[in-house]
């Protein structure tokens, strides 16, 4: 699958299942770790592992599954698919880590032609 595709299904499930506030930065030319962070936060811990929970259930349906996991018990939850990296937060935690801010050079992606209003 390619990476914006990835990118654009990750979003679209995340705002299925009522995640809040989701933001896609493009980090291409800022980093090789990935091209894009997929941000978005969830009302609690159950309902940030349900998101992810989600996400990795249907992308796995699409034929990929991510490299890896992290933070399963915390309040940020990390699934990383290589160029798109998922990063999914309790709304504390999302506020403390600010990826947004750190990441300021990034350009934030128009995600409104993939998610309802």
């Amino acid at each position: 699958m390619e990476r914006q595709e990835l990118m654009q299904n990750i979003v679209k499930i995340l705002d299925s299942k009522k995640a809040t506030d989701i933001k896609v930065l493009e980090i291409t030319d800022l980093t090789v770790v990935a091209d894009y962070f997929v941000i978005a936060t969830g009302t609690s811990g159950t309902h940030i592992r349900s998101l992810s929970d989600e996400v990795e259930v249907a992308i796995k349906k699409q034929g990929v599954e991510p490299k890896s996991v992290e933070g399963r018990t915390t309040g940020w939850i990390l699934l990383d698919y290589g160029a798109v990296i998922v990063h999914i937060f309790t709304p504390d935690q999302r506020e403390l880590f600010n990826l947004e801010h750190l990441w300021a050079d990034a350009e934030e992606t128009d995600i409104s032609k993939f998610i309802t209003e």
